[in-house]
């Protein structure tokens, strides 16, 4: 199971760096890290849901941290 999931990120990694003009490549934006972690929780693979749940978690953490700060 680990072994899909090495396989599946160094697929994705491969697929980053694929080639292509120079202008195309330096046109497109990066990722963000949420919207890389997105891309991985949508595969198929075992543990992508928890990498969804992890982003819902640190949404709400943050959303508590930001009525914390406007308390008082």
């Amino acid at each position: 199971m680990k072994r899909l999931a090495i396989v599946t990120v160094a697929l994705l990694a491969g697929a980053a760096c694929g080639s292509g003009s120079a202008e195309t490549q330096a046109e497109a934006e990066p990722l963000s890290q949420a919207k890389k972690d997105s891309i991985v929780g949508s595969l198929p693979v075992p543990g992508a849901s928890g990498v969804l749940g992890a982003m819902s978690a640190v949404e709400k953490a943050n959303a508590r941290a930001q009525q914390h700060d406007t308390i008082g």
